[in-house]
């Protein structure tokens, strides 16, 4: 356990590198976080300390999710650069495994888990509290007043106001209208005048209005006044001085009563608060089956008519069991429209009332569900800087790109993986689709095992992310291949033996049409004989396959372009393409048995026998012309 010179080097590397993007991600985190609420802040003549108070808050709040962002990023360009300056190859080659590398980072990244627990039990649900009420304290507050030119500025309660032109340097403003609404649209006071200026009282809670040169509308209509001539009082003014009220102060409001938001609660708080309200549910349960049970849709409490009538029917027909239809339908058309009309009106009024109760015990319910996602929240974002960590450090190892072109892309493309997990399952837990305990795990569950995986295959060397392997697959798939591309030589040492290949030439145009006659015949192949196959080898083709190579080889030593030409005309040939698409008789009887597998090998097999023939053809042809270049050359 003692550490050593290499756990400092990378406990150096990656701790330089992780202070670096921390800040980054805090700062992009902040800078989303401000643009959420500029309109909020813009226009207020907020002070320098409420300001500071809320970055700082907001910058306490937003540490936990920048942390995990930080530790993807730094692990990746980390690990990358070990990687691409050969660092990780030196000390593999010393002995040193991955995991051995990874160690004092993966006991780094457990105490960035407790302190991420930390400020999500501790320091977040104070520093949410006084977030949100600092915030609504800033909706709330007034807009600092600034009067535009040419325009009406409504940013006083009840009141318009227009300026033609203002004056910087004096205050003076000129052309102004202002129209007071505080007794309504209707008695809107009008007032206009030349000039005027604006000042704001000593206590600062009114502005102090002073008109010069104008005039002043006044509707003196009143609500017992219906005639269409309604009078109004004009009024003309040299000088007029105006109170209005208006506050531009910051006071922050009390925020006790956001105390009981689940954000702002520790996990001691927030179990003993889920506990009182799942008690309270049972109990609002309890009393709702009550209620329901009781206001029965088979009660119903007849007239007085109605069972003197009920009660003369029982005595005259003597009978001890009563039909309701028989009943209904031989009383009076006006008296089932009553009984109707009151049955309809009386399930209504039931119906709205379970609604009604439905609504508040889902509310209730939802309310008990954010309390434990919040619960889970803590723990589950505590534990993602290590989740990160295992993924980060391993994709850099395989990636081995340093700097922040590939790992800023991969980390961006991990946390938005992560982002949309956790939003997913926190907003189906919350409408209660899914079990709160999963919604809440989902991210981990899901990005812990790739974790493990990808350092698991790390430091095994594995080629998971090598591309020419997921390239060969796809090609083979397909089947895909390339072309020949032979060149002249120029240095030959050999020359071909032109007599015995044209031997060679003679008995590779028998075995092609030997071939094509015996084993190609029919466009569709039997389903069953190809998926019971014992294998895809074919040594009739492998056969073939070897003598074409053998002739291509001892033919690329030839001076003569012709030949070279003739030589990049034979076909590359896909042995085992036409048969069995794999190597093992399950796995062909398997892949036969899954029926959309099975027909698409099926295709893929009578494909390749078509162009198997072709690729035949060509070969016999192909042949004859090299023949008939080796004669006329005399060679």
């Amino acid at each position: 356990m003692r550490i050593k010179k290499l756990d400092i080097f990378v406990l150096k590397s990656f701790g330089f590198m992780f202070v670096g993007t921390f800040f980054i991600c805090l700062f992009i985190f902040i800078m989303q976080f401000l643009w959420l609420y500029v309109d909020d802040m813009v226009g207020k003549g907020l002070s320098i300390d409420v300001l500071a108070k809320f970055f700082y808050y907001a910058s306490l709040t937003l540490v936990p999710k920048a942390l995990p962002l930080a530790v993807l990023l730094a692990a990746l360009i980390t690990f990358g650069n070990f990687g691409e300056r050969v660092e990780l190859t030196a000390m593999k080659a010393a002995g040193v495994p991955l995991i051995r590398v990874m160690r004092p980072l993966i006991g780094f990244s457990l105490v960035l888990s407790l302190i991420s627990f930390y400020f999500q039990n501790i320091t977040i649900p104070q520093a949410n509290l006084k977030l949100q009420t600092l915030l609504i304290s800033m909706k709330q507050k007034s807009p600092e007043l600034e009067i535009p030119e040419g325009a009406f500025y409504d940013g006083i309660e009840d009141y318009n106001l227009y300026v033609k032109k203002k004056d910087s340097n004096t205050g003076m403003l000129y052309g102004v209208v202002i129209y007071n609404m505080t007794n309504g649209f209707e008695n809107a006071t009008i007032l206009k005048a030349d000039s005027g200026r604006l000042e704001t009282t000593a206590d600062k809670q009114h502005l102090k209005m002073i008109l010069y040169h104008g005039e002043q509308f006044e509707n003196l209509k009143d609500g017992q006044i219906n005639s269409k001539n309604i009078p109004y009082r004009r009024e003309q003014f040299g000088e007029k001085t105006m109170l209005i009220e208006f506050s531009n102060d910051f006071d922050l409001m009390d925020g006790s009563f956001l105390s009981n938001n689940a954000m702002n609660k520790n996990m001691v708080r927030l179990s003993r608060d889920i506990d009182s309200l799942s008690a309270a549910q049972d109990s609002i349960g309890r009393v709702y089956y009550n209620q329901l049970k009781t206001s029965s849709l088979a009660s119903y409490k007849l007239s007085k008519n109605d069972t003197t009538r009920l009660k003369q029917h029982v005595e005259e027909e003597k009978v001890t069991r009563i039909n309701i239809d028989s009943l209904f339908y031989s009383s009076t058309r006006d008296q089932r429209k009553e009984w109707l009309k009151s049955e309809e009106s009386r399930i209504n009024g039931l119906k709205n009332e379970t609604t009604l109760k439905s609504k508040t015990v889902f509310n209730a319910d939802r309310n008990i569900r954010i309390h434990q996602i919040e619960w889970f929240y803590k723990i589950t974002m505590s534990l993602s800087c290590l989740v990160f960590f295992l993924i980060g450090a391993p994709l850099g190892a395989i990636i081995r790109k340093g700097g922040l072109g590939m790992p800023v892309i991969a980390s961006v493309f991990t946390f938005i993986v992560y982002y949309i997990l956790e939003s997913s399952g926190t907003k189906l837990a919350k409408a209660g689709e899914i079990p709160v305990w999963w919604g809440s795990w989902m991210s981990i569950s899901v990005l812990a095992p790739l974790g493990v995986f990808l350092t698991y295959q790390a430091n095994r060397d594995s080629g998971v992310f090598n591309a020419d392997i997921y390239k060969n697959a796809f090609r083979w798939l397909f089947g895909l291949r390339s072309k020949r591309h032979l060149a002249m030589k120029e240095v030959i040492i050999d020359e071909p033996d032109y007599p015995a290949i044209q031997e060679q030439l003679t008995a590779l145009t028998v075995a092609c049409k030997e071939y094509n006659r015996t084993q190609l015949r029919g466009f569709f192949p039997h389903y069953i004989r190809i998926f019971s196959a014992e294998s895809n080898r074919d040594s009739a083709l492998l056969s073939l396959n070897t003598l074409l190579n053998s002739i291509v080889e001892q033919l690329a030593n030839s001076r003569r372009h012709e030949i070279l030409r003739a030589l990049n005309s034979y076909p590359v040939l896909s042995v085992g393409t036409h048969a069995a698409p794999l190597p093992r008789k399950w796995m062909n009887m398997t892949v036969g048995i899954v029926l959309p597998l099975g027909v698409f090998f099926y295709a893929r097999a009578c494909f390749f026998r078509y162009r198997l023939k072709g690729d035949l053809k060509l070969i016999v042809k192909t042949n004859k012309e090299i023949q008939d270049i080796i004669y006329e050359k005399r060679l």
